[in-house]
């Protein structure tokens, strides 16, 4: 029997329990031997066991009916047993208890062919979605019947939703449940609960972590046990409504933090009311304003009398030679698209209709104050925010290897940057994130030069493409103890689903945003950081820099997060969003941001991106949470699988939070989320604690081993041979992305492969002669062993450098290198090195980006270190983005450099 251990999610957990018992409960009805049957007997009361913590915290089958199958079993009735858990399994993997009853009984006829799965898209469209409503009271069971039946009475034809009650008794209980079942939308927290749980110890101090902790739980009083219940439940679930059914006045719970309580009803039994309540709670979140005008639009009768002749699909319909495409894309995707702003589709530009509504919601889902869509990628989005932030001269800490839309977007804001170095892991080839002890050490270095008025921003990504998470809250907190009023952009192209997960919300921008603002306002902080000032009086540069800081109370809250929504969450291509979180956009901002905006977005946005960003964000605030604890266990069994495959590790490695983050960064002291002893650990205490964590749903894969580099496992490998898609690599790793889309079958297709692949390296091996041996442990030696290190970035050239500080003028030298004059070429392994070695400053005059590993080792105006020319030599020239085979590197001229610093010295004189 598999521990809790071995699962990272109850969704999962769950469904092979279920499976587990199908196969069992099969294996008795066909007359097994003695032994066998003492073994399958033993195995199904594990199972019965084990489910009995899990089932009372769903729908269905509900405790009724799962109590009926575990008589059934002790009373010897096998082919019933099995007839009904196959059912119930069937029903649980087809979703089709969501459509209709399910009857256990094997006289009953079952209706298989109305599974959801088995419906055309259209069918399913028109069917009514389910959800499942937790009613938190301490009732026996004919009050859980009577409760249960008073609910149910309420369901009319004409309602929009199905939905089933869940009722448990604990507040303890409600909390697992919501952890649990993905299902539930909605809960009833009525006035008898308790406070504590019957269930599994182990599982409890596991999953309550999420909510506070058992010690908060456990200081609660018992006149407060629904609305704090309310407010715990918002801290793991925010998406979800609740009701408060209280007998206390309205003074005592006025006041309150209700959480996520969208009503309270006193003392009063009005089912009916509450009915009304729920589902119009759940049509709150499954409103999509500007999709559904673009389908009512799409179903007008109109003239097209505008520039898009493709409008109504009019051009392709008439056309003889193109036909094929309206068959392939269907009409409503061209009766949807419009170049004006009639018909109730609102603009982009100047919203105020259901692109306004739409950007409304998903601020709420996304938990910021403005969310402003964006049809053109989150490179825009970006630019659109350092624009809006930034002006020339306005320093900026910069992560070095950030994606490139931020380092243009320095250009264009003429930013003076000051780069920032991630730790290098040169083993793998790739860089991890930047130490927060390297942040508030620049920070320190401009203070101490009196620059710190003109810091304006620092900017991260947020999570890497590798994975690597920051602990966000602590970041901004210590930053604003040094500079109060810093203004925080985090790049989460790659981490907009981590809102929908309790355990990676809390390192999200926003999240972290809310929490900080409400932490300053608090009486308790304001005594932490006057006391630490005090002992802080007169402490050196090196204390501070070892010391947590605690930020004043007035510091200013201003935060701003990009988010590729098209690449973690439904949206078609160059679907983006940004979410702003900042004290002082209405004052400060908000003109200039509306620029910005203007400047960056198309006057013809895609009607049809703007649906799906609509639709995206429906979508996870209603299935979010199941949706990424499926993408999380999708992820988890492929690094089970790799880890525990003899074969496999042969060969191949996954990277663990031990092998991408050095010690002095995991507090938690945990080295691998899984462990092929003991399981699964527990990540929430790393997402709590760390400076850095991984995120499980990347799996880094270290393909060394195969005497392959990364870029030929991905194209002539994966890609060739097999169809498999990735699109990130270093010299010898491949990066495997899990999506809310993954499925388990995808998963053990791409293990398949990877077996597939080891196999036939054995046998080449096997077959191999003496010299062909060598050199296959040669290649796998020069991959694992024999790398060059990643450089540091070295500094920008005096002529675009200010005096003292390392930031740099990056717009001066980009636009330097628009004059040909100003520039020559020299060859890696010539001119280049030669003059390095006659010790002449070499100026790159472009930016220089390897890929892979895609960062930038050279920007415009960067002085060329040995260490940089060593690590581009050592790479492939020909994948080296800026660089130019046929002349060489392009740098500037001394003349050019004299003539800047020449300048530089007229305006100073002047």
């Amino acid at each position: 029997m598999h521990s809790m251990n071995e699962y990272s999610s109850a969704i999962q957990l769950r469904s092979d329990r279920w499976s587990a018992l199908r196969e069992a409960a099969a294996a008795l009805t066909r007359d097994p031997k003695a032994r066998e049957t003492k073994i399958l007997n033993k195995k199904i009361e594990e199972l019965f066991n084990s489910l009995a913590i899990i089932e009372p915290y769903w729908a269905f089958p509900g405790m009724s009916a799962f109590d009926h199958l575990r008589r059934q079993y002790e009373h010897g009735n096998y082919d019933d047993l099995a007839f009904a858990v196959n059912r119930v399994t069937r029903a649980l993997t087809t979703g089709a208890y969501r459509r209709r009853h399910i009857p256990l009984d094997r006289d009953t006829v079952d209706h298989e062919e109305d599974d959801e799965a088995m419906l055309p898209p259209e069918a399913r469209a028109l069917a009514k979605p389910y959800f499942e409503v937790l009613i938190v009271d301490n009732v026996n069971e004919q009050q859980e019947r009577w409760l249960k039946s008073n609910v149910n009475r309420m369901r009319r034809s004409e309602d929009s939703f199905i939905y089933e009650p869940v009722v448990v008794n604990s507040l303890e209980d409600a909390l697992i449940a919501v952890l649990f079942n993905h299902n539930i939308q909605a809960i009833v927290v009525r006035p008898g609960l308790t406070l504590k749980s019957k269930i599994d110890q182990d599982i409890l101090t596991r999953y309550l972590a999420r909510a506070g902790g058992r010690d908060e739980i456990d200081a609660l009083q018992p006149e407060f046990y629904g609305p704090e219940l309310c407010r715990m439940v918002a801290k793991v679930r925010p998406e979800l409504d609740a009701y408060l059914v209280t007998e206390r006045s309205v003074e005592d719970i006025a006041g309150l933090d209700l959480g996520i309580c969208r009503r309270v009803f006193y003392n009063q039994e009005d089912f009916m009311e509450l009915h009304l309540n729920i589902l119009r709670g759940v049509q709150a979140r499954n409103k999509s304003p500007f999709f559904t005008a673009l389908v009512e639009y799409s179903k007008q009768p109109t003239g097209v009398f505008h520039a898009m002749p493709i409008s109504r699909g009019k051009s392709i319909t008439r056309s003889h030679w193109i036909q094929d495409m309206g068959a392939f894309y269907g009409p409503n995707i061209f009766l949807a698209e419009t170049s004006a702003t009639s018909g109730g589709l609102d603009s982009l530009l100047e919203p105020h209709g259901p692109i306004k509504e739409a950007q409304e919601l998903a601020a709420r889902a996304f938990g910021s104050k403005q969310t402003f869509f964006a049809t053109n990628g989150t490179s825009t989005c970006n630019k659109i925010v350092v624009q809006a932030l930034i002006k020339p001269g306005d320093i900026v800490l910069v992560d070095r290897d950030c994606h490139k839309s931020h380092h243009y977007g320095m250009v264009l804001a003429g930013a003076q940057v000051c780069y920032l170095d991630s730790y290098p892991l040169n083993e793998y080839s790739m860089y991890g994130a930047v130490p927060l002890h390297e942040i508030k050490r620049q920070l320190l270095v401009l203070k101490a030069a009196g620059k710190l008025d003109r810091v304006r921003m620092l900017l991260l990504t947020n999570c890497t493409f590798d994975g690597l998470v920051y602990n966000v809250e602590r970041v901004m907190e210590e930053c604003l103890a040094i500079k109060p009023d810093l203004i925080f952009l985090w790049d989460e192209a790659w981490f907009a689903f981590a809102r929908f997960s309790p355990t990676y919300r809390q390192r999200t921008g926003m999240e972290a945003a809310n929490r900080l603002r409400e932490k300053l306002r608090s009486e308790p902080h304001a005594r932490m950081y006057e006391a630490q000032q005090s002992l802080l009086k007169d402490a050196d540069e090196d204390t501070i820099l070892k010391t947590r800081l605690i930020p004043p109370p007035n510091a200013r809250v201003r935060v701003y997060t990009t988010q590729s929504t098209h690449k973690t969450l439904t949206s078609l291509r160059q679907g983006s969003m940004i979410h702003v979180y900042d004290q002082d956009f209405k004052g400060e901002v908000e003109q200039s941001f509306h620029e910005a905006y203007m400047t960056h977005t198309s006057t013809s946005p895609n009607y049809q991106i703007i649906a799906s960003l609509d639709v995206g964000r429906r979508q996870v605030e209603l299935e979010g949470f199941e949706f990424v604890q499926r993408q999380v266990e999708a992820a988890m069994s492929m690094r089970r699988a790799i880890s525990d495959h003899p074969l496999l590790t042969k060969y191949f490695k996954v990277l663990t939070a031990g092998d991408m983050i050095p010690e002095e960064h995991r507090e938690s002291g945990v080295t691998s989320y899984y462990d092929t002893e003991q399981g699964w650990t527990d990540m929430w205490d790393c997402y709590e604690q760390d400076e850095f964590v991984l995120d499980p749903t990347r799996v880094t894969l270290a393909v060394g081993g195969t005497g392959w580099d990364g870029d030929t496992f991905k194209t002539d490998i994966l890609m060739d041979r097999y169809g498999i898609q990735i699109n990130k690599t270093s010299r010898n790793t491949v990066l495997f992305m899990t999506n809310i889309g993954t499925t388990r079958s995808s998963v053990a297709y791409l293990i398949e492969v990877l077996v597939e692949i080891a196999k036939s390296l054995d046998e080449r091996l096997d077959d191999a002669s003496r010299m062909e041996k060598m050199s296959f442990d040669k290649r796998v030696a020069n991959l694992m062993e024999h790398y060059p290190p990643l450089p540091d970035f070295s500094r920008f050239h005096d002529a675009f450098k200010a005096p003292d500080t390392p930031e740099g003028d990056i717009r001066t030298a980009y636009y330097l290198s628009y004059d040909d004059t100003n520039c020559d070429y020299l060859d890696l392994d010539g001119s280049l090195k030669d003059a390095m070695e006659a010790g002449e400053t070499v100026v790159s005059a472009s930016f220089i980006i390897p890929y892979p590993p895609g960062f930038p080792i050279l920007v415009p105006g960067q002085v060329i270190s040995h260490e940089i020319l060593d690590f581009m030599r050592a790479l492939d020239v020909s994948e080296i983005h800026g660089y130019r085979p046929d002349l060489g590197l392009r740098v500037f001229t001394k003349e050019a450099l004299d003539g800047v610093s020449a300048k530089q010295l007229s305006n100073a004189s002047t």
